[in-house]
């Protein structure tokens, strides 16, 4: 390792708004701007996102979802077949996951990464929105799919999402109940941005994955959701990468035009520089909470400094 380059990361990080950096794998660091943000639950804002993917991979290897395959008529019948647009009814999880639906939904526009979801049934008013494209024809960014997700998992569990994570997903990690999961006004956790969680719990999501669904000799999400969940799908923006089923997918070294798995990372994101980063060609997960402006920023430290610390050059 290249402890000079490791240093040069640390000192980079220290000089931002980067409040919490873990890394985990071949080596353990910790690095807290203050011991309050280590104590205090942190707002992991779209990093939600990935461990509702993780989530309804569980539910699908328990055979409560049966596929990613199932079509949203199935889930909100009442909703969907009162829609003037018959395609929504053939809207499918696979769908949601690669945010691929096709429905008019400006967040990286308009509503500034702020959608209006704050309603009493947001579910419908996801529905509502126009369908501007075929489902499944391209990527646009849509907190919306999360939240309809995490509906599904409460309709076929019969549980709250938080409940279900907390039994199956966040006990067996040893985080029990240190978190906290906001609601809409219906009881349904927020899929898309609710979760709140200490830094050092975030990494055993990384962790988890990076041990193919495995922890402490207990599986708990299966290896074959893992490899799918993390697939690329669809390009999305070329400064960041390909998006997968709720989770990101980018290069390691964006020099290389290589895309195969020795050069590629998978990532949990969230505004601000909220980060879970998976390198497996590495061995290594990345976590950061931050208050940045710049939220793909911590990417760049990892490329620039903590990447080539790793490997050698």
């Amino acid at each position: 390792m290249n402890m000079e380059l490791m240093g040069k990361f640390m000192k980079a990080v220290e000089k931002t708004k980067i409040k919490s950096c873990l890394k985990e794998g071949t080596l353990i660091h910790e690095y807290y701007k203050s011991n309050k943000i280590r104590d205090n639950l942190q707002r992991i804002n779209s990093c939600t996102k990935s461990i509702i993917s993780i989530l309804i991979g569980i539910a699908i290897d328990k055979g409560i979802i049966s596929s990613v395959d199932v079509t949203m008529v199935h889930y909100f019948p009442d909703i969907v077949n009162h829609q003037a647009d018959p395609r929504k009814k053939d809207i499918t999880i696979e769908q949601l996951l690669t945010m691929s639906v096709g429905l008019d939904w400006p967040e990286f526009g308009e509503w500034n990464y702020m959608p209006p979801m704050f309603t009493h049934d947001v579910v419908k008013f996801v529905f509502d929105r126009e369908l501007v494209d075929d489902p499944g024809k391209r990527m646009n960014y849509n907190s919306g799919c999360s939240h309809i997700l995490s509906a599904i998992l409460t309709k076929t569990t019969g549980m709250k999402t938080s409940e279900f994570a907390e039994q199956y997903l966040f006990k067996p990690l040893g985080i029990d109940a240190d978190y906290r999961w906001f609601e809409d006004a219906k009881g349904i956790s927020y899929g898309s941005d609710g979760l709140r969680l200490h830094p050092y719990n975030l990494a055993k999501f990384g962790q988890l994955y990076l041990q193919d669904g495995v922890w402490k000799d207990k599986r708990i999400v299966s290896a074959e959701w893992i490899k799918k969940s993390t697939e690329p799908c669809l390009l999305t923006y070329e400064y960041i990468g390909h998006y997968a089923s709720h989770w990101w997918v980018a290069k390691v070294d964006t020099n290389h035009d290589d895309f195969s798995l020795n050069n590629r990372m998978y990532f949990a994101m969230g505004r601000n520089g909220q980060f879970i980063i998976i390198i497996p060609s590495l061995q290594t997960v990345v976590v950061f909470t931050s208050t940045l402006d710049n939220t793909i920023k911590p990417l760049d430290f990892v490329r620039e400094y903590l990447v080539m610390s790793m490997s050698n050059q």
